[in-house]
């Protein structure tokens, strides 16, 4: 799911070097972090959240199939 995340991401932004996606282990769920350039935080989250909730919607699908949570969290 992290590789998914981060090419997603890699798609969307104007520095896709500074992507980076850290995975962690956190009540009982997978954290994605998604790393990104100061400036690129508002197209990766989207005008009221739209490609955030977007990006989250894909990467929960696709944790569908195993028996974890998976959560997105965006940093900058």
């Amino acid at each position: 799911m992290a590789e998914l995340l981060a090419e997603l991401a890699r798609r969307l932004v104007d520095d896709p070097d500074a992507v980076r996606v850290d995975e962690i282990e956190r009540e009982g769920a997978h954290v994605l972090q998604l790393h990104v350039a100061k400036e690129d935080v508002g197209k990766v989250i989207g005008r009221q959240g739209r490609i955030a909730r977007a990006l989250r919607t894909v990467v929960r699908a696709g944790a569908a199939r195993s028996s974890y949570r998976v959560l997105v969290e965006i940093i900058d």
